[in-house]
């Protein structure tokens, strides 16, 4: 083995991915001195703003939080046009970084890792690529993301369909034309409510077909000047600071006040003050008890159906769009811009799918128990393996040859989301049981665990050591954790992919860490304090 080591193309690290996280993992590691190689399976950079070139696709972050902050000089020099900025803004974003820092030259395109296995003996890991090319590297760093693996329901005559069928994740470059067409839309998730909102005016007829009704929140999204640029400049310092101390990594925070201290009066006036910003605040900015007590989530709940509701003119769809098989906030709550709207247009037909279920795709479109729709261009708008799926899709194997699909078969399990117990020196990012996988600010979290793991990388080669990997037992007491405060919030009540449960067969688990992105950095900034405590080196 050792031989055969040797014969292959020797790198300290490999980062996979080329998103938010690979690109500054890749910039770090290279500032220590490291030899790195990243891989990446598209053409070009930027991850989630690489694939998913839907219509409509935007980031509901607010841009000024939505970045990079290693760098003075790309904060002055980098200009966002909006506050939520389109998809394709956030990837030239991604690629000015990616030239700024001449990161290309160490990203190898094109490439997907297939297989990855740890070799005790030497202590390194081998990467091989579907190019066939195996490399070996000391380090080994996951930056898949959380939401990469794209799912297509198994519908009964998938082949037989005449038309065109496309999903989210994988939109052509150059676009489709949907101009003069009947188009389908299966989802009304966080991506489903962006492209249907986008294309209800450019199509001859759009079908909706919806299975869960979820809410939603008006996106107030104004364009920036060099006024307005300028004043945020100013303020960069601050967010900062601020975002890594918040429980979702947003410059805004849950209020000091709890709900019952409210009069009635002053709950919907703090309500609608929060909803008129027209952004996640009224989520993550409001009341925390949103996640925790029924009665109190029930009437916030009440509030936003109230505001949907009153929006949708015929009262038979309003029924079928405003949610009331789950609480607000226990799913993904989206941002939208007239998504409501769409279906008060006659081109626009909503399709329950719980009332009439999906039975078949046929020759011209979509079969369900009430009859067919003939389609011309059918899109999957229907999410992903989240948080494991990437990961599981690989090839990896740790200690023994344990492959990592299988270590997870009877349950997830990882150390704070960015180890796991029989997996030397691999990394991960935006992993189960972090707050990245879904409730933070996905740069704020991203950053902070890519710089943890670059620490930690530094803190193994300036002691002369060979690995490091978490202990079974700090894994244990992880997972621990993570399920107690799971387990004390509305949210594994709910279906939804925050659960996995979008996935058949998944065992039902909250993927993320719910104890808030600034107690998160705390404990790893603990761990790292005291000498990497749960951590076992050689």
């Amino acid at each position: 083995m050792n031989q055969v080591q040797s014969s292959l193309q020797q790198l300290d690290a490999v980062v996979v991915g080329a998103g938010f996280a690979g690109l500054y993992q890749l910039h770090t590691l290279r500032e220590q001195g490291l030899s790195v190689r990243a891989f990446e399976a598209g053409s070009g950079v930027g991850g989630t703003w690489y694939w998913n070139r839907y219509p409509g696709a935007r980031v509901d972050s607010q841009s000024y939080i939505y970045q990079y902050w290693f760098s003075d000089d790309l904060l002055k020099e980098w200009n966002w046009s909006e506050r939520f900025p389109a998809r394709e803004e956030t990837e030239r974003y991604l690629n000015f970084v990616a030239d700024k820092f001449d990161l290309r030259e160490d990203i190898q395109f094109n490439t997907r890792v297939t297989a990855a296995t740890y070799d005790e003996s030497t202590q390194r890991w081998t990467v091989t690529t579907d190019k066939g090319e195996s490399f070996s590297a000391q380090f080994l760093v996951m930056g898949t993301g959380g939401l990469s693996t794209p799912m297509v329901p198994p519908f009964p005559g998938h082949d037989t369909f005449k038309g065109l069928t496309l999903h989210t994740a994988h939109w052509p470059k150059e676009g489709v034309d949907l101009k003069g067409k009947r188009v389908g839309v299966i989802g009304t998730g966080a991506t489903g409510v962006q492209v249907i909102q986008t294309i209800a005016d450019q199509v001859k007829h759009l079908t909706v077909f919806q299975r869960t009704a979820n809410y939603t929140i008006p996106m107030l999204n104004p364009k920036y000047d060099d006024a307005m640029r300028a004043s945020l400049r100013a303020q960069y310092p601050a967010l900062k600071e601020r975002v890594q101390n918040t429980f979702a990594g947003f410059d805004y925070d849950f209020g000091d006040k709890n709900f019952h201290d409210l009069t009635p009066e002053e709950r919907q006036r703090t309500m609608q003050t929060l909803w008129d910003d027209g952004s996640l605040n009224f989520w993550i900015g409001g009341f925390k008890e949103v996640f925790f007590d029924e009665a109190i989530n029930e009437e916030i709940s009440k509030f936003v159906r109230q505001r949907i509701r009153e929006r949708i003119k015929d009262p038979k769809v309003a029924d079928k769009l405003v949610p009331t098989d789950h609480g607000f906030g226990t799913r993904r709550v989206p941002l939208e811009t007239l998504y409501y709207e769409a279906f008060n247009r006659d081109n626009v037909l909503l399709v329950d799918t719980k009332a009439t279920p999906i039975e078949r795709m046929t020759e011209k479109g979509i079969q369900t128990s009430a009859g067919e729709h003939e389609l011309d261009i059918l899109i999957f708008a229907t999410g992903f393996d989240a948080g494991t799926g990437t990961l599981t899709r690989i090839d990896i194997r740790g200690r023994d040859g344990l492959l990592l699909k299988d270590a997870w078969a009877d349950g997830i399990r990882t150390t704070m989301g960015l180890q796991v117990h029989g997996y030397p020196n691999m990394f991960m990012t935006m992993a189960p049981f972090s707050p990245a996988a879904a409730f933070c600010n996905v740069p704020t979290c991203l950053q902070q665990q890519v710089d943890w793991i670059t620490d930690c990388i530094q803190f193994v080669r300036s002691q002369g050591l060979k690995s490091i990997e978490a202990t079974a037992e700090a894994e244990a007491k992880w997972v621990a954790h993570h399920d107690e405060l799971a387990n004390l919030t509305l949210i594994p009540k709910t279906k939804s992919w925050y659960m996995g449960t979008n996935v058949k067969g998944k065992p039902p688990r909250l993927l993320a860490y719910v104890g808030g992105a600034n107690v998160y950095r705390q404990a790893c900034d603990d761990v790292k304090a005291r000498g990497y405590e749960g951590f076992t080196t050689a």
